[in-house]
């Protein structure tokens, strides 16, 4: 008698245990990075030897380099658009335009890397 409400009990904890994200199955996010890529590489082509290395090299340092989201949201949007780095006042707050000439020269030395040497 012990033994089976040993059992109940553990059968119990086991089922509380369980949580409803076990039960889901993974929810896959887009891939923002490779739609970045195939957005801008077309703006690319013709200019650089390998479009999606430029690409995805200016992607990588807008991530690390600027913090603001806003500013870098918007700088990534530049850059997916007409292939350079790009910001329009609209698309950020009035209150952070100011930090649009900043952040241009945050980025400059890492996009000039990225559009000459993409692999470094």
């Amino acid at each position: 008698m012990l033994f089976r409400l040993g059992i109940a009990a553990l059968a119990a904890l086991s089922c509380l245990s369980w949580s409803s994200a076990d039960a889901r199955p993974a929810v896959r996010l887009p891939d923002l990075r490779g739609e970045f890529v195939r957005q801008c590489a077309p703006h690319m082509l013709g200019r650089w030897a390998h479009p999606e290395a430029v690409c995805s090299c200016l992607h990588d340092h807008a991530a690390v380099v600027v913090e603001d989201a806003d500013l870098r949201q918007a700088l990534l949007r530049g850059i997916s658009e007409t292939g350079v780095p790009t910001i329009e006042t609209d698309w950020v707050p009035p209150t952070k335009q100011a930090e649009i000439g900043p952040t241009f020269t945050k980025i400059a030395k890492p996009a000039l890397q990225c559009m000459f040497d993409p692999a470094k």
